[in-house]
């Protein structure tokens, strides 16, 4: 089996991987409900927003938009199923981290 077999395996592997199914059922649920998925997007351009201002200013964080941040958060996930989203998101990122991380492991000697 080629390197190349074996990450097409792995691909097939993640999206067949619980964490890939609920996640994109919940992706799927949100997109079919335009409130929910205006809600979701808002506060995902604010933390993506925050993430890039924080990098951008070597670290420093705006506590105001941090605490807006944080209060959007705890307004979204009162919705059962937004906040089942947040949960499934996390776990199939963990499951990428985790995966990135064991081959970033194993090559880690050349690079």
């Amino acid at each position: 089996m080629t390197v190349y077999d074996t990450a097409n395996d792995l691909a097939r592997q993640i999206k067949e991987s619980r964490e890939y199914v609920e996640y994109k059922e919940m992706k799927d649920l949100i997109a079919a409900d335009p409130n929910k998925k205006k809600k979701v997007e808002d506060f995902e351009k604010l933390r993506y927003d925050t993430q890039v201002l924080t990098l951008q200013g070597g670290g420093s964080e705006n506590p105001e938009t941090k605490k807006k941040l944080e209060e959007m958060y705890l307004i979204l996930v009162e919705d059962k199923e937004i906040k089942k989203y947040f949960d499934m998101e996390v776990r199939f990122n963990v499951m990428l981290a985790d995966v990135n991380k064991i081959i970033g492991e194993a090559v880690k000697e050349v690079l």
